[in-house]
């Protein structure tokens, strides 16, 4: 399961990339994921886990699922307001190349527990997000319309939440709920990689 969690960014990073392309701005994703992962390692988590509830969900969303792929796509944003939007934009690989090295060290912090929602179900709710995510903020970017922005704007503050919540499901060992959540987390992402290999 370490190793699962170690080496499934990268490995889905390459697969994807093997029909996406991608933009540039990869060392800035590698250094700003290693210096931010660094930094919780050290400094430990922003809230302490509860029970079974709100606050083992909050505990989720912030530490453990949701944030870890914000950061790095509001970087990016903010990256390309300063440097300028093109045509080689891709908000997905920035994401995934941020979580490599956060996903190595939350394998080595994560290695003395052996808990398969940490080493498994993390990497893959990364992957659904960073994916994810991008798909609906790409809709908006590549047609500025009234009704894509009615479409994409409650998915992208939806889809946090749902992957959150299929944390806390596991954790709170409601299974089929969880599995419910998971799969509707990953259908952005499963829409977005047919159309990448379509178009490919």
């Amino acid at each position: 399961m370490v190793v699962f969690c170690l080496l499934w960014v990268p490995l889905f990073y390459i697969f994807r990339r093997t029909f996406s392309g991608g933009g540039g701005s990869g060392i800035w994703a590698l250094l700003m994921g290693s210096i931010v992962a660094i930094f919780q390692f050290f400094l430990g988590f922003f809230l302490s886990p509860g029970g079974f509830e709100v606050s083992r969900f909050l505990f989720g969303f912030v530490n453990i699922v949701s944030l870890p792929v914000l950061i790095p796509l509001v970087f990016y944003l903010i990256l390309l307001i300063f440097k300028g939007f093109s045509d080689n934009v891709d908000f997905a690989n920035f994401a995934l190349l941020w979580l490599i090295p956060v996903g190595g060290l939350r394998a080595i912090s994560w290695s003395s527990t052996n808990d398969p929602i940490l080493l498994i179900m993390t990497p893959l709710l990364w992957t659904a997000l960073a994916v994810g995510l991008p798909f609906f903020i790409n809709i908006m970017l590549r047609n500025f319309r009234w009704y894509t922005i009615l479409l994409s704007i409650p998915c992208i503050l939806i889809l946090p939440f749902l992957a959150s919540l299929t944390y806390w499901a596991f954790f709170s060992q409601q299974t089929l709920l969880g599995f419910g959540f998971l799969f509707l987390t990953f259908i952005p992402l499963g829409i977005s990689l047919t159309f990448d290999i379509l178009q490919k």
